[in-house]
């Protein structure tokens, strides 16, 4: 599986952005998709994850991101909205068979990220 992601970019307080992942073959029927981000000096933090039916989000993004899919275009989005400076990171989406959990370690697939610059 490839992941690819794009839609990054600079973007002021309180804006919005949409970030995409799009997979090299059709696998959202096996696989969950989760997004995770890494900020300057810090290590890899969950943003959001999807499979099947069930979604979860990270208490810092609630309310403000989510996360959705096109199966016909094995595509995974991340909108975020009310973006604020600490989300500045670099994005990554990334896939795993089975329940879309929290933790990066449980991924098996990566896409290759995509910066996010919030300046206030």
């Amino acid at each position: 599986v490839q992941l690819q992601a794009s839609g990054g970019g600079l973007v002021q307080a309180g804006g919005s952005l949409r970030l995409s992942c799009a997979s090299s073959r059709s696998i959202f029927s096996t696989y969950a998709m989760g997004w995770f981000r890494q900020a300057p000096g810090k290590g890899r933090e969950f943003v959001a994850a999807m499979g099947g039916s069930r979604i979860n989000y990270a208490d810092s993004v609630k309310g403000r991101f989510v996360i959705s899919r096109d199966n016909a275009k094995n595509t995974v989005y991340l909108q975020m909205d009310s973006l604020k400076p600490e989300d500045t990171a670099i994005y990554y989406c990334a896939a795993r068979v089975g329940s879309p959990l929290s933790t990066s370690s449980d991924y098996e697939y990566w896409g290759q990220g995509t910066l996010v610059t919030v300046s206030s």
